[in-house]
């Protein structure tokens, strides 16, 4: 079977037994029976620091020099022809590994590229881009504080990767869901990834 592509699975969770966790594996079998070639970036076991530090900020537009402290990560997310993230939703956000990800790594001149006064995007290598989240609260407790994780993925990042083809895969309510719910929950993402 021929390569379909190279796709960039951005994980984010700390806990091998979590539901994240099977998520991941889901995304990361399916994908991989699909013909997909997997970068597979577990960024816990990675130990990625999310800590833009000082000397980072200060040079964060001397380009190309600021992707020197994480020019293996911009390597691979300018390697891939798609992204999936899959994380687990705190506090309305990103996990703390995450957000620091995309700020360490979604630079000037790797994520967007200022053109003539404004910002175009940089990564349009990236022709799909889907997240598959989890809430610990109800879609209207979501809503109601905004939603940010899910405008962050379907504005910010989708449009800093040239706005391709997105989903976005959340469960919420975790809190309350039993087997039944999950399962389902996992036999949807599997056929979103089958789908990819």
């Amino acid at each position: 079977m021929s390569s379909k592509g190279r796709v960039l699975v951005l994980y984010a969770h700390p806990c091998p037994e979590s539901f994240n966790a099977a998520v991941h594996e889901v995304v990361v079998e399916t994908l991989t029976k699909s013909g997909w070639e997997v970068d597979d970036c577990d960024l816990n076991v990675e130990g990625f620091s999310p800590v833009l530090t000082e000397a980072e900020r200060r040079a964060y537009h001397d380009i190309p020099e600021n992707i020197e402290p994480v020019r293996e990560y911009v390597e691979r997310v300018q390697a891939a022809d798609a992204l999936v993230m899959v994380f687990p939703v705190w506090n309305f956000g990103y996990p703390a590994i995450l957000k620091g990800f995309l700020d360490r790594v979604f630079l000037p001149d790797v994520s967007f590229k200022l053109q003539d006064g404004g910002v175009r995007p940089g990564l349009t290598n990236i022709k799909k881009l889907y997240a598959c989240t989890t809430y610990g609260g109800t879609r209207f407790r979501a809503m109601m504080n905004g939603d940010p994780p899910r405008k962050c993925v379907t504005r910010a990042v989708w449009y800093a990767c040239g706005m391709p083809k997105k989903k976005y895969i959340g469960l919420y309510d975790m809190n309350n869901n039993q087997e039944p719910q999950l399962k389902a929950h996992l036999e949807r993402v599997r056929r979103a990834m089958e789908a990819f």
